[in-house]
């Protein structure tokens, strides 16, 4: 059974001291988007809620689909520079097509 009280008898919260900060090696249970983690970006992404086919289109396929969710989704510049850093060469990443992208790359550089 868990002791939600002090060994006072009153409640951690009603503690006028500030709560104690988590230790460096324990992850949380729910974090804020800064905290989670390398490739945590990719469980927030939209995409990861639709059908994967229409971001890897074959050639000459249509890349609206995919686009259209990209618009939406919170996370698009996260997924953009991952595919940058990356050098994804297949699909679509950050609303950008690979062609895109490399353009993108050489503009940059």
């Amino acid at each position: 059974m868990w002791n939600l009280l002090d060994g006072d008898g009153s409640f951690p919260s009603d503690a006028r001291t500030a709560a104690p900060s988590q230790p460096d090696n324990v992850l949380p249970l729910f974090g804020t988007p800064e905290d989670d983690g390398l490739m945590g970006w990719q469980e927030r992404a939209l995409c990861a809620q639709t059908d994967p086919e229409a971001f890897f289109p074959e050639k000459g396929g249509s890349t609206r689909e995919a686009k259209k969710v990209c618009t939406g989704c919170d996370v698009k510049a996260e997924c953009l520079e991952y595919a940058l850093e990356n050098d994804e060469r297949f699909g679509i990443w950050g609303g950008l097509s690979e062609r895109e992208r490399r353009k993108l790359k050489r503009r940059v550089v």
